[in-house]
């Protein structure tokens, strides 16, 4: 009996030594077991092997770019660079090229189109040849600015095209009960385009500390057009003024849903228009042919006969 009670005193008091020994010590974490379930230590990492499977734009275009952007914004006037940033910024989405590799982009096009038409002719050096260089200078110059212009116009349409359906989306959460911030927030959730990242980025630029007055401005500096200007100096005057947003916001709904329908009826009255130009061009001259095709041929039979 008393082997029993010592054996029970000892585990007793193992049991609560093994349980503060434990309690003190830290945990210990198997970090190589967690990294191996993430990398792959079997395999050699070979640095060359993963550089050459790089595209070559990273490789070579971009260092290329940013040296030669780097280049172009010490030697040029800064006002190219101020539009180039003012273009980015109404196009949008432009692949992660900022406003400085644009200008590199266009010194490299530039150089790079004569010498390609230099390759491509033949012979010496001549007026002809160097007004060909120069005219292909200008050419790559201005490409760049040409696909800036084409998305601006994309962007410029998709926004007056959805404007008014995200103004009603907006003036019903207003009219629901949700600030005017938490409005936006709700047209960033539902809806898609450039209009929603627009709105997202007002968001985010008021969170950063950016009043709302500057960042509703600056959304129709970038927008460039028309309806967003209206609708931003709308809320600045009715946030100075003290005026109801929901009465402001319905009001701008119902007047771009009326822009936009006139814009569409203005387009539609255009069609007969330029249907003129192939109808001449095309259609006229072929019933012409069917049409008087057999009479020509009458009037020469008689005058042979004679």
């Amino acid at each position: 009996m008393q082997i029993a009670v010592c054996s029970l005193v000892f585990l007793t008091v193992y049991t609560l030594g093994a349980a503060v020994r434990a309690r003190r010590t830290p945990a210990k974490v198997d970090l190589q077991g967690r990294l191996k379930n993430i990398l792959d230590y079997d395999e050699p990492v070979d640095t060359r092997q993963a550089e050459l499977s790089r595209p070559l734009s990273e490789r070579l275009l971009r260092p290329l770019l940013g040296f030669v952007s780097s280049l172009a914004v010490r030697l040029l006037p800064a006002e190219i660079l101020q539009k180039l940033e003012q273009k980015v910024k109404q196009a949008g989405e432009t692949q992660g090229l900022r406003a400085v590799d644009y200008l590199g982009l266009k010194i490299i096009l530039a150089a790079a189109v004569p010498f390609l038409l230099h390759l491509l002719s033949s012979g010496p050096w001549d007026t002809k040849k160097i007004m060909l260089a120069a005219a292909g200078a200008a050419i790559g110059w201005l490409l760049p600015n040409v696909h800036l212009d084409s998305k601006i116009r994309q962007r410029c349409e998709e926004i007056e095209k959805t404007f008014p359906d995200i103004m009603d989306l907006l003036s019903v959460s207003v009219e629901a009960g949700l600030g005017f911030d938490g409005a936006m927030a709700k047209v960033v959730e539902k809806a898609k385009g450039p209009v929603a990242l627009e709105f997202r980025r007002v968001l985010h630029e008021i969170k950063m500390g950016k009043s709302r007055r500057e960042a509703l401005r600056d959304l129709g500096e970038r927008c460039s057009v028309d309806d967003v200007k209206v609708f931003a100096s709308t809320i600045i005057q009715a946030e100075q003024l003290g005026l109801n947003i929901g009465n402001a916001l319905k009001n701008q709904a119902e007047q771009m849903r009326r822009r936009r329908r006139q814009r569409v009826e203005e387009k539609a009255m255009k069609v007969p228009v330029k249907m003129l130009i192939p109808l001449v061009i095309f259609i006229f001259p072929t019933i012409f042919i069917v049409l008087l095709g057999p009479a020509l041929i009458q009037i020469l039979e008689n005058f042979v006969g004679i």
